[in-house]
Order: C-alpha cells, then sequence, then structure tokens
C-alpha cells in the first residue's frame, strides 16, 4: 500500500535541510548509482520532481521510491 508522504513528512523541507540533505545524499546515491550529484541538487527541495525525476532515471515505481526515501530519511 503506498504511502501518502505529503501528509506524513513535509518532503520539501527535508530536502532543504543542508545537514539531513548531506547526510542522505550519498546512501540515496548508494540505492540508485545512476543517479548523479549533480542530478540530485537540480531537483533538492521539489519533492515531487525528485520522485518523477528518479522515476524515470531508474524505472522504479513511485511506492518504491516513496518507501525507500522514507528509509533513508529515518
Amino acid at each position: 500500500m503506498a504511502t501518502n508522504f505529503d501528509t506524513d513528512y513535509d518532503w520539501n523541507d527535508k530536502m532543504q535541510d543542508e545537514g539531513a540533505w548531506n547526510r542522505v545524499k550519498g546512501k540515496v546515491r548508494e540505492e540508485w548509482a545512476e543517479l548523479t550529484d549533480q542530478e540530485l541538487e537540480e531537483v533538492r527541495g521539489n519533492w515531487e520532481q525528485f520522485k518523477g525525476y528518479v522515476q524515470q532515471k531508474t524505472g522504479a515505481a513511485a511506492d518504491t521510491v516513496e518507501r525507500k526515501m522514507k528509509e533513508i530519511f529515518n
């Protein structure tokens, strides 16, 4: 069952927070090695854009991206 992350978290704020973002960026790259640091910075702070970009670049389903990001941020 997919989770509505917009109500569970304020992902945009989490992705804008420098400390939080730096901590998780490496884990994001471990999970999705296809993504470059530059690409991640381009979609940083915009959850919907980030999620769509990861889906497009990796072929991952939206619920998979959401679940993995929840694991990474927690």
